[in-house]
C-alpha cells in the first residue's frame, strides 16, 4: 500500500478500527460482518465502508432507521477525518469518528493493514498498528489494544489463500484445509500472552466456551513455545487432547492449540488464529459399521458436506440412517473409516470437537415441567463455564430466543407448546453453545405437514445464518429447501448423494414412493454399485471416496473430555433443576404425600399396640405387632421404588446428550439420590407418624425412643427401596415396563419379611432373603420391640429357637440398619455401571 492512499481511523463507543483501503467494511448487528454495532435501531446490514476512486465513502443497505451525516439521511456519500456519522438516529444514534491514521517515518516500511475482521457476540477486535521491519514491539499511540497495555500487536490474515503475512513463512501448511488464519499474534520472547474471555487478557476471545483467563502462551528465553492451562473450566488441547488442569505442554509448528472456537498454531514467531464462525468442511470418507456375528450395518459410506448448507438423510427402514448418524457426531465410531471436521479427525479429537457440534435427538432434550426460560437457563450453567456471569447467560438466553421467534413463548411451560415449538426449544437448547455443525434426528417425527414445513424452514435459516446443517428424515415433502440430500439404501449403502431435484430422475421414478418400493422390492440389488458407476458419483463424491479407508478407533484414554462446571456446581446446578421439575408438577407431589398417609392410615385400621410379652408365664404374645411391621415395612417399600422407578428412564435422552457435553455421571446420580433421597425420608416421617400415633409403644428403646428407632429404619428401607428403583430404571428401555417389575419387587418383599413364615434356619431360603430390604428392615425394628419374644415362637416345642436377626441388642439394631444401607450404596454402583451403555460410546470408561 503506497503512502498515497490514507488509511482511515474509526472511533465507536471507545473501539478504535484502522481501516485499510484495499478491502470494503461492512456494519451491522450480524455477528458475522466486519463491525459489529449492538443497538437495537441498527440494521442487520445497515452500511458498508470503502475506498473508491474518489476517496473512501459510505453506502447504506436500505436500513430500516437510516445512516445521517450532518443531519441528513443519506443513501451514498463521500466521508473522511473529520466527518462523523450517525446510524439509527442523526442525533443520538450510534456515531462513528472518522480520522486519519499516523505514517511510519520516512524509510520505515510502511504500515500493514489492520483490519478487525469478523467479530462475535457484538465485541469488537480492537486493532493496533504493526512494527515496521525489526520494529516488532512499535505501536500507534492512537490506536489503543481492548484488554490492557502491553499486549502484543494484531494483523489481519492475508487476503488470498497462500500470501504469507509478517513473520511467516511462504508455503506453510494450512492448518484448517483452504482458509486463511482470522488473526495474527505476535511472540515475543519471554513475553506471556494470556489468552481468556476477561478484557484484561493480552489475547480475548469473546466465547462464552472460553473461562476468563484459560489459558497462557509463553516464548521462553531459550526458543521454545508452551502453552498452559490456567485450570480453564472446558479444557485447553493440544492437537485435539486436552491438556491437564493447570498443565503446561511445549508446542512446535506442527501443533494445533484448541480453545473454545478458537485454535492457534506457530508460523514463525507469529501466532496464527482461526476462529470457528461455521466456515468448516465437513467430510465421511469410508465409514463401515460391523456388529456381532460380522454383519455390516453401515457400508463405506462417502460423502462430503459443503459449508453452510442443509442437508437431509433419507432411506427405508434398515437403511442404517440411525447408525449413521451415531458415527458422525462421536456417539458410535465407525470400525473403519474416518469423519473429518474441518480436516480433523473428530474421532481422535472428539474431546475437543465435540464442543463445536449439536445434536438434537428424535425425543425431546428438555424437561416438559419447567418453562422455556427456565429449561435454557439450566442447560446455560451446565454448559457454560463456571465462572460465567449470571448476565452473560441470560444475554445468550435472549440471542437465542430472538433468532428461533421463542421469545414470546419464554414464560409458558414446554408441556404447553406445540410440537414445532417444542422442537425450536431443542434446537435453542443447542444453540446455546455456537455449535458450527448441527445434526437433526427426525426432528419433524409426529407433526402435520404445516408444522413439518416450518421446522424444515427453521433448520434451512439455521443453514444460512452460517451452520452446517444435517436432518434425517422419513419426510421427503420439505426436500427442495435442502442443498444435498443423501439417499440411503438397504443394508447401510449409500444409493445416491446430490442436488434433491435430481434425485428423482436420478432413479428413474416420478415419486418416493416408488423409489421406497423398490427398495424394498429388490433390497439384494446393487443399489450401491449403480451409485459408483453413475455421472452423479463422478460429480459429486469421487473426490471424497478417492480416500484410503483407515482404522480409526483411537485409544480409550483420550476420550475423556474435562467438565465445563466443577463437580460440586453441576451437583448443586442439577439438585436444583431437579427440584424444579418436581415442584412443578403438581400431581406428582400431591401423590408422594397422599401415598404414605394412605399407607399409613391402613396399618392403623389394625387394633393392636406393641406391647410386649408378660415377664411371667404363660407368656402373652402379641401376634398382631409383626403384622402391623409387615404393613409399614412393605408400604415403604412401595413408596420409595415408586418416587424413583421411572425417573432415569425418562429422562435418558436427555442424559445421554449432556452425557456428550461434559455431565458428570456421578453428579447426574447424587443428584436423584439426595433430592429423591429428601423426599423419600418425608414419606417415612408421614408414614410413622400416623401409623404410630394411635398405638401404644414401649417405654425405653435401645438407643433412642422406640419410635424414633423404628421410624429410622423405615426411613432405610425407604432409601434402598429408592435405590432398587433405580436399578429398575436403568435397566428397562421404556416406561412401560417399570411398573410390573415395581409391582413384582413390592410382592417380593411381602414374601420374604421373615413375618409370614420361618426364614431363619432355611438352607438357601434364608440366604436368599438376606437380599431383601424388607428383611432387614423388619430385623431392624424387631431388635427394637424384641420381635422375637413378642410373636408367638414359631415352634411352640422349641421356645428359644429365636430368629437371630431380632436379637434385643444394640449390635444387632446396627448391624440390621448398617446391612440395609449397605444395599442402597451397592444398588448405587450398579446404576452407575448401568448408566454407561446410554453414554456416547467414545465416552464410557
Amino acid at each position: 500500500m503506497g503512502h498515497g492512499v490514507p488509511e482511515l481511523v474509526l472511533e465507536l463507543n471507545g473501539r478504535t478500527w484502522t481501516l485499510d483501503p484495499s478491502r470494503s467494511y461492512t456494519l451491522g448487528r450480524d455477528p458475522q460482518v466486519d463491525l459489529v454495532i449492538e443497538d437495537a435501531r441498527v440494521s442487520w446490514r445497515h452500511a458498508t465502508i470503502s475506498w473508491g476512486s474518489r476517496g473512501w465513502g459510505i453506502q447504506d443497505h436500505g436500513s430500516t432507521n437510516g445512516t445521517y451525516v450532518q443531519g441528513r439521511r443519506v443513501q451514498q456519500t463521500d466521508i473522511g477525518p473529520g466527518s462523523a456519522v450517525y446510524l439509527g438516529n442523526a442525533t443520538d444514534g450510534p456515531r462513528l469518528s472518522l480520522t486519519g491514521a499516523a505514517y511510519s517515518p520516512q524509510g520505515a516500511a510502511p504500515q500493514q493493514a489492520h483490519a478487525p475482521g469478523r467479530q462475535q457476540d457484538g465485541q469488537g477486535w480492537a486493532a493496533q498498528q504493526g512494527a515496521a521491519a525489526g520494529q516488532q514491539d512499535w505501536q500507534q499511540p492512537q490506536v489503543p489494544r481492548q484488554g490492557g497495555a502491553g499486549a502484543p500487536f494484531h494483523q489481519q490474515a492475508p487476503g488470498p489463500q497462500g500470501t504469507p503475512g509478517p513473520g511467516g513463512a511462504a508455503g506453510a501448511p494450512p492448518a484448517h484445509g483452504d482458509r486463511s488464519p482470522t488473526m495474527f499474534h505476535q511472540l515475543s520472547l519471554g513475553r506471556v500472552m494470556r489468552i481468556g474471555r476477561a478484557l484484561e487478557n493480552e489475547l480475548v476471545v469473546s466465547d462464552l466456551q472460553v473461562s476468563r483467563h484459560h489459558a497462557e502462551f509463553t516464548a521462553t528465553p531459550d526458543g521454545r513455545n508452551e502453552i498452559r492451562d490456567l485450570g480453564s473450566h472446558n479444557g485447553t488441547y493440544v492437537n485435539g487432547q486436552p491438556i491437564a488442569k493447570s498443565g503446561t505442554v511445549l508446542i512446535g509448528p506442527n501443533d494445533i492449540v484448541g480453545v473454545g472456537h478458537s485454535t492457534f498454531r506457530l508460523v514463525g514467531d507469529r501466532l496464527e488464529e482461526f476462529v470457528d464462525t461455521g466456515e468448516v468442511s465437513f467430510s465421511a470418507r469410508h465409514l463401515t459399521v460391523t456388529v456381532d456375528g460380522g454383519k455390516q450395518i453401515l457400508k463405506d459410506v462417502s460423502f462430503g458436506v459443503p459449508e453452510k448448507s442443509l442437508i437431509a438423510v433419507i432411506g427405508p427402514s434398515g437403511s442404517g440412517k440411525s447408525t449413521l448418524l451415531k458415527a458422525l457426531t462421536g456417539y458410535r465410531p465407525a470400525d473403519q473409516g474416518d469423519v473429518l471436521y474441518d480436516n480433523r479427525n473428530l474421532y481422535k479429537q472428539f474431546a475437543e470437537l465435540r464442543q463445536r457440534i449439536g445434536l438434537v435427538p428424535q425425543d425431546d432434550i428438555l424437561h416438559k415441567e419447567l418453562t422455556v426460560r427456565k429449561a435454557l437457563k439450566y442447560a446455560a450453567k451446565l454448559r457454560f463455564p463456571g465462572d460465567t456471569a449470571d448476565a452473560e447467560r441470560e444475554a445468550r438466553i435472549d440471542e437465542v430466543l430472538r433468532e428461533l421467534k421463542l421469545d414470546i413463548h419464554k414464560d409458558k411451560k414446554v408441556t404447553s407448546l406445540s410440537g414445532g415449538q417444542r422442537k425450536r426449544v431443542s434446537v435453542a437448547l443447542e444453540l446455546l453453545t455456537k455449535p458450527s455443525l448441527i445434526f437433526l434426528d427426525e426432528p419433524t417425527s409426529g407433526l402435520d405437514p404445516g408444522m413439518d414445513r416450518d421446522v424444515m424452514q427453521l433448520l434451512r435459516g439455521l443453514a444460512d445464518d452460517g451452520r452446517t446443517v444435517l436432518v434425517v428424515t422419513h419426510s421427503v415433502a420439505e426436500l427442495a429447501s435442502c442443498d444435498k440430500l443423501l439417499v440411503m439404501a438397504p443394508g447401510g449403502a449409500v444409493a445416491y448423494f446430490g442436488p434433491p431435484e435430481e434425485a428423482l430422475n436420478f432413479f428413474g421414478y416420478t415419486t418416493w414412493a416408488d423409489i421406497f418400493s423398490a427398495f424394498e422390492n429388490y433390497r439384494d440389488y446393487d443399489w450401491a454399485g449403480r451409485w459408483r458407476g453413475s455421472q452423479h458419483y463422478q460429480m459429486y463424491a469421487a473426490d471424497i471416496d478417492a480416500v484410503a479407508a483407515q482404522s480409526v478407533q483411537p485409544p480409550a484414554q483420550q476420550m475423556r473430555p474435562p467438565k465445563p462446571q466443577s463437580w460440586g456446581s453441576q451437583l448443586w446446578t442439577l439438585i436444583r433443576r431437579y427440584s424444579s421439575v418436581i415442584a412443578s408438577d403438581k400431581g406428582f407431589m400431591a401423590l408422594m404425600l397422599i401415598l404414605p398417609a394412605v399407607l399409613g392410615v391402613v396399618s392403623v385400621v389394625i387394633p393392636a399396640d406393641f406391647g410386649l410379652a408378660a415377664p411371667t408365664p404363660p407368656a402373652k404374645f402379641n401376634g398382631k405387632a409383626g403384622t402391623i411391621l409387615l404393613i409399614l415395612a412393605v408400604g415403604m417399600c412401595f413408596s420409595g421404588a415408586a418416587n424413583s422407578v421411572r425417573e432415569l428412564i425418562k429422562e435418558r435422552v436427555i442424559y445421554e446428550r449432556e452425557r456428550a457435553t461434559g455431565l458428570s455421571r456421578s453428579a447426574y446420580l447424587m443428584s436423584k439420590v439426595i433430592t429423591l433421597g429428601v423426599i423419600t425420608a418425608l414419606q417415612g416421617v408421614i408414614l410413622c407418624a400416623i401409623g404410630f400415633a394411635t398405638r401404644e409403644m414401649p417405654e425405653e428403646g435401645l438407643i433412642l425412643p422406640p419410635a424414633v428407632e423404628i421410624c429410622l429404619v423405615v426411613i432405610a428401607l425407604g432409601f434402598t427401596s429408592m435405590m432398587f428403583g433405580l436399578v429398575i430404571s436403568s435397566l428397562v428401555r421404556t416406561a412401560e415396563k417399570t411398573m410390573p417389575l415395581l409391582v413384582m419387587f413390592a410382592i417380593i418383599q411381602v414374601v420374604f419379611t421373615g413375618i409370614l413364615f420361618q426364614v431363619y434356619g432355611s438352607p438357601g431360603l434364608e440366604q436368599f432373603a438376606w437380599l431383601m430390604p424388607s428383611r432387614w428392615a423388619i430385623a431392624g425394628a424387631g431388635t427394637t420391640l424384641d420381635l422375637a419374644h413378642l410373636m408367638p415362637p414359631w415352634d411352640p416345642q422349641n421356645p428359644n429357637d429365636l430368629d437371630p436377626l431380632w436379637d434385643h441388642s444394640v449390635s444387632q439394631w446396627g448391624i440390621n440398619i448398617g446391612i440395609l444401607l449397605l444395599m442402597g450404596v451397592v444398588c448405587g454402583v450398579v446404576v452407575s455401571r448401568l448408566l454407561r451403555r446410554h453414554e456416547p460410546e467414545v465416552m464410557r470408561k
